[in-house]
């Protein structure tokens, strides 16, 4: 059995935070019934990532959307909506991720559900917030990360604002509100009341650079300076950051310069005695590195640092990451299957174990509709 064995989630969502969500909730144990527009759906089923997809449906559609139940309604029907009503009676959780007012014109907005269903724990997220100037401006990740200031942190000193070659914000918020939402579940446990969680891509993206801020509002307001030489981290020192080797790359974490010239027979190193020298000169360390790192492969230095735990790593391509049996005692690839189909889709599983248990399902992504008359008939709705 799995911690939410037993709770019904309506999702009301579209593109990425809200349906992963949705699927965390899913992979917990949740049923999700997953309410979609008759024609076409989610417009996540046509968000590529790539130009590949499965049986008609993006990739990425099926990455985030699979264990759940599709159920197709045209809320601007009264009559369609009605059922939507019966099942906002009998749902535990209700997440959407519309722009501000849409859900107010749908009718599904808390103020309305919450009358329907006062034990509801109402999810909302939205890009912005709903207050303010920005709060109808579109919620996607990489606009977000620009305003946000993150991109400011990455690359080299003398390279552009580079976002993250991921959706973070989106992830970011999607676990946010899942935190809320099992926080509000435990209240309703012992209270019985209902709860309106929000959250927004922009207030996660900035809790998400919580430690930096903070030092930036306690140092008289001094900004980030990024390494002009192998940055990773504006705000941490020398030889923090990302080498090539003869054969590959070898990331180096924080840890002393001096032992780094004994443990690789570098003694131009030993100039740099003084701790504030390794941020203060760090470039020129990290030169020193470069310069020294590209002499010998990585496993030759790995043999080197290892041993003495000094912190660092081969950086994997994700061929040799899915190799490694560092990676295939994880567990980490499921195959979920879509009806009908006779070939699975691989994909990652739940990082979470319970118990010791992998929380694992192998129903796939479902086509738009596929359950609808299986939840009509069940929950009485026409």
């Amino acid at each position: 059995m799995k911690p939410l064995d037993g709770l019904l989630v309506l999702e009301f969502c579209q593109f990425l935070a809200g349906p992963s969500a949705a699927l965390r909730l899913a992979d917990l144990g949740a049923r999700v019934i997953k309410i979609e527009r008759p024609d076409g759906g989610d417009i996540g089923r046509t968000l590529y990532n790539s130009n590949l997809e499965f049986d008609g449906d993006s990739t990425l559609f099926h990455s985030i959307n699979r264990n759940k139940q599709s159920f197709a309604v045209n809320l601007k029907d009264p009559a369609e909506f009605g059922k939507i009503k019966k099942l906002i009676e009998k749902a535990d959780v209700l997440i959407e991720n519309f722009r501000p007012g849409v859900v107010e014109r749908m009718g599904i907005d808390y103020a309305s559900v919450s009358k329907i269903n006062p034990r509801l724990i109402y999810g909302e997220i939205t890009g912005y917030g709903n207050e303010g100037p920005w709060r109808n401006k579109p919620g996607q990740d990489l606009l977000v990360q620009s305003v946000s200031g993150i991109t400011w942190l990455n690359g080299n000193a003398d390279q552009p604002p580079t976002p993250f070659g991921l959706a973070i914000v989106d992830l970011f918020t999607s676990a946010h509100l899942i935190q809320g939402i099992l926080a509000a579940l435990v209240r309703r446990g012992i209270t019985g009341k209902g709860a309106f969680v929000q959250v927004s891509l922009l207030e996660s993206i900035l809790d998400f650079q919580f430690e930096v801020i903070t030092t930036h509002l306690n140092d008289n307001g001094a900004l980030p300076q990024r390494s002009t030489i192998n940055s990773a981290h504006a705000y941490l020192a020398a030889p923090y950051g990302i080498y090539a080797t003869a054969d590959g790359h070898i990331a180096l974490a924080m840890g002393s310069i001096l032992d780094l010239a004994s443990l690789l027979d570098c003694p131009a190193l030993l100039a740099y005695a003084d701790r504030k020298t390794w941020f203060s000169q760090r470039d020129e360390i990290k030169q020193i590195l470069v310069d020294h790192l590209r002499m010998q492969p990585t496993d030759y230095w790995l043999a080197r640092l290892e041993p003495a735990d000094y912190w660092c790593a081969d950086v994997l391509t994700w061929t040799r990451l899915l190799q490694h049996d560092g990676f295939q005692v994880l567990n980490m690839i499921q195959q979920v299957w879509r009806t009908g189909l006779d070939t699975p889709l691989p994909t990652t599983r739940c990082p979470i174990r319970i118990d010791g248990e992998l929380l694992l399902s192998d129903k796939g992504a479902p086509r738009v509709g596929e359950d609808t008359d299986k939840i009509t008939t069940e929950f009485q709705l026409a």
